[in-house]
């Protein structure tokens, strides 16, 4: 008999959390979430898709043992925003058990059905960030790349045989530093630079706030209404978000593109910190801090996040230009790899560059959906 357990209080919130250690006990390539801090996010602060509609949490028990576990929720914003009557899942997580995976979606189908909701997507960001999105389905022979989803294979298997369909495929890149051919890149870049009248500038830390309104204004110009899984971000969400990516930030591999004063394009990458936080097995005390504070200087990789060009300055070499300017830079520092994720399968123009700039498709992460 599996038992199905709404979470009212903190203590099933922390059991929620626990259940991947349960689950990935024997998996070396799992990185154990940091567990205050996710705490802390799916207590709703500074969350922005819990502040954005109803949501819930799922425990799912066998023999009185946490088994399975599911957060469910409606993304009003993005359903006004795109005329939509959908709900979400996010942060599905089973033992190799279909009873249990089952449960867990009919009690987030059903929860969403009384609301009135139509279709079921997910997994989705818990944050409405860039961070564990889709089921991974391809790339199963490596640690995940910072703030990327990682699974069991059978988890694909669970969405299939429930009756949920592909949504949308996320594609990760991966791309060597020592492969770059910098001379060529460098005098086509050079070339396009003089030619459209376009530098690009390193990000300005002593100035956030601008920024910040830089990167609100390429947002609102280059993402394509017809992309119905997104929506530009308020400028106080990216300015949390990068409140948030402070500590993570090197300005040296995130800069914005301009043309005179006015911003045309911007690239957002971090150095891969899963590579530290993967030793720490969720706690930061008491020696954590120590660990971390070690192992950073031993990063050798970094993940690319973002890339957008305002339409206009399209079809002018801007984003081969700031992805080259991050990879020299990436080089120079000693980092080994770029991965550039995750990058819908729709979106043909980035896909283009990264593997202009030597990107190979290396992993794919799966969003489903299920009409209800």
């Amino acid at each position: 008999m599996i038992k199905l357990h709404e979470i009212k209080e903190k203590k099933d919130l922390k059991k929620f959390i626990n259940l991947p250690w349960d689950i990935y006990r024997n998996d070396q390539n799992w990185v154990p979430p940091l567990r205050r801090q996710q705490l802390n996010s799916l207590q709703g602060n500074d969350n922005p898709l819990l502040a954005g509609g109803p949501h819930t949490f799922f425990l799912a028990l066998s023999e009185n043992k946490v088994a399975g576990r599911i957060l469910v929720g409606v993304n009003t914003k993005l359903n006004e925003k795109k005329h939509k009557n959908e709900g979400y899942i996010s942060l599905f997580e089973s033992v190799n058990n279909k009873d249990v995976a089952f449960s867990l979606f009919e009690a987030a189908a059903g929860w969403l059905k009384k609301r009135g909701l139509s279709t079921m997507v997910g997994p989705v960001s818990p944050t409405n960030g860039d961070d564990n999105r889709g089921i991974l389905i391809k790339g199963f022979n490596g640690p995940p790349v910072l703030m990327n989803s990682y699974n069991p294979p059978y988890y694909q298997n669970f969405f299939a045989e429930f009756g949920f369909k592909k949504y949308l495929d996320l594609f990760a890149y991966y791309m060597k530093t020592a492969e770059m051919d910098d001379a060529r890149y460098g005098r086509v870049v050079a070339y396009a630079m003089k030619k459209f009248n376009f530098r690009i500038d390193r990000f300005d830390r002593k100035n956030p706030r601008r920024e910040a309104e830089d990167i609100k204004k390429i947002l609102d110009l280059a993402m394509p209404d017809t992309w119905e899984h997104l929506t530009p971000p308020s400028l106080e969400a990216i300015q949390k978000e990068m409140s948030a990516l402070t500590r993570f930030m090197d300005e040296d591999l995130v800069y914005i593109a301009r043309s005179g004063d006015e911003p045309i394009g911007f690239v957002v990458a971090l150095p891969d910190y899963f590579q530290v936080i993967k030793k720490l097995n969720g706690r930061l005390l008491p020696l954590g801090f120590l660990k971390y504070l070690w192992y950073k200087k031993k990063i050798t990789g970094i993940r690319i996040f973002m890339q957008f060009v305002v339409p206009e300055f399209r079809n002018k070499a801007v984003n081969s230009a700031v992805y080259h300017r991050l990879m020299l830079e990436a080089k120079k520092k000693g980092y080994i790899f770029g991965e550039g994720s995750t990058i819908a399968e729709i979106n043909k123009e980035s896909i283009r560059n990264v593997e202009k700039v030597g990107g190979k498709l290396y992993r794919v992460y799966r969003i489903y959906q299920k009409n209800l």
